[in-house]
């Protein structure tokens, strides 16, 4: 081996949850003194971090594994898609490894035979947060791995597992460390964030001066303590999340929830294995917006669901028209490989799913370009996280990282902003995602 350090290329794909486990193996990595390079020439061996959740993350994994194949030789496969070991081998008998989601010990084994380590502990220092692949300002803090639900949809519980809770305290000594290094803005995520902590029967550890539940208003509570700006992701409408709005109401969480609704007729959702009782969800949003008026609700939904009927589908326009949602994502229902729902009769023809699927958005198109209308003349705090020409290009409290909209500040550069930095924006205009604005500097 030369004298350099051995190099290790890296491609992460799939969800958040995927980006933390990413990080994790890039900061061992760097710890046993390996360099990062962003080229599959430049490395000694490429580690892909596959994504499995539906066919056409199927596909993009099979075809990046090909790719780093071709262009490097030495591949070593981890993630969702490790679960599914013989398909992989079939498409890419050259794999040198094969590890599924958060087996972060065989990744490193399976790098180390490949490529043994030169450390150099008095060179390779790391910040005690570890490495990020976000920008320096946000960070997503995954609480949990796996998942108890049994959505026929999905396949996530035989790659990831059942229900695992973090430590709250683990969690929260993270949280921490990022804050330290400079991250403004924590995203929790995990399959099913309100169910946190139920596998260990919330149990109380120490952090701080204070104990804290294993419990979501608990880790709420403790992370409103370090003075960032902290978003929930994936929260079911469980009758306790009622019990974080007035955080949200009082500043102490960003006033925020991502809700994976999916749909609003009750023997669709019966057949998709999820909670139905569409009713008693929209009394519950009601409410949170009279506790907290601020409040943003992101959802995503399924259409075309095998068996939904053209009534169906109307109930599910009617429920965005009842629920006013502020952000929105939907997909055309396909076969997941492995998943329940595929034996269900009466399938949607594809042309079908497609026509509803675009009436779904544009409602909700509809529904967003009204919403962002009424914010227009209003004075939004949003943060920065790119700097383009003349424009910076921000997110106010409404908008979670890519999944969300944008706030552009059309005097950014002259105003001086930079990634990171808070900063009070005056709305000029909206559309249907984005919002426009300038400086405030009476604010």
């Amino acid at each position: 081996m030369s004298l350099q350090q051995p190099k290790v290329g890296f491609v992460s794909l799939g969800c958040p949850k995927a980006l933390v486990d990413s990080e994790r193996i890039l900061t061992q990595l760097k710890v046993e003194g390996y360099d990062l390079v962003q080229t599959y020439d430049d490395a000694d061996v490429v580690v892909v971090n596959t994504c499995g959740f539906i066919d056409s993350a199927v596909a993009e994994s099979l075809d990046t594994i090909g790719e780093a194949l071709a262009e490097n030789g030495k591949v070593i496969v981890t993630g969702c898609l490790g679960k599914r070991a013989d398909l992989i081998r079939q498409a890419h008998p050259g794999v040198l490894s094969i590890s599924g989601p958060q087996d972060y010990q065989s990744v490193m084994e399976a790098v180390h035979t490949a490529l043994p380590p030169k450390h150099d502990p008095f060179l390779d220092l790391l910040p005690d947060y570890g490495l990020k692949l976000t920008p320096h300002h946000f960070a997503y803090l995954k609480i949990s791995e796996g998942c108890n639900h049994r959505c026929s949809f999905c396949i996530i519980p035989s790659m990831r597992g059942d229900l695992v809770s973090r430590p709250v305290d683990e969690v929260l000594r993270e949280a921490e460390k990022l804050v330290r290094g400079g991250v403004k803005e924590l995203l929790v995520v995990s399959q099913d964030t309100s169910a946190y902590g139920v596998d260990v029967k919330y149990a109380p550890k120490l952090w701080r001066t204070g104990m804290y539940e294993t419990r979501m208003k608990a880790l709420c509570e403790g992370l409103s303590e370090l003075g960032v700006w902290t978003r929930l992701h994936y929260v079911y409408p469980y009758p306790h999340v009622d019990d974080v709005i007035p955080l949200m109401a009082d500043g102490k969480l960003l006033p925020y929830l991502d809700i994976p609704f999916q749909h609003a007729s009750p023997r669709i959702l019966k057949l998709m294995k999820r909670p139905g009782a569409v009713d008693k969800t929209l009394e519950r949003i009601h409410n949170w917006r009279n506790i907290c008026p601020e409040l943003t609700l992101r959802s995503t939904f399924i259409v075309g669901f095998p068996g939904e009927t053209e009534q169906e589908f109307e109930d599910l326009l009617d429920f965005l028209d009842e629920a006013q949602l502020d952000r929105v994502g939907a997909f055309a229902y396909s076969p997941v490989t492995g998943a329940k729902a595929n034996d269900l009769p009466n399938p949607v023809p594809e042309a079908v799913k497609q026509e509803r699927l675009a009436r779904f958005m544009q409602r909700q198109a509809d529904i967003s370009a009204t919403k962002l209308e009424a914010k227009v003349g209003s004075v939004q705090t949003c943060i920065v996280d790119a700097i383009d020409g003349e424009l910076a290009i921000a997110r106010s409290k409404a908008d979670a990282p890519e999944i969300d909209g944008l706030v552009q500040i059309q005097d950014g550069r002259e105003a001086g902003l930079r990634p990171g930095e808070f900063v009070q924006v005056r709305i000029m205009g909206s559309d249907e995602h984005d919002l426009y604005g300038e400086v405030e500097y009476n604010a």
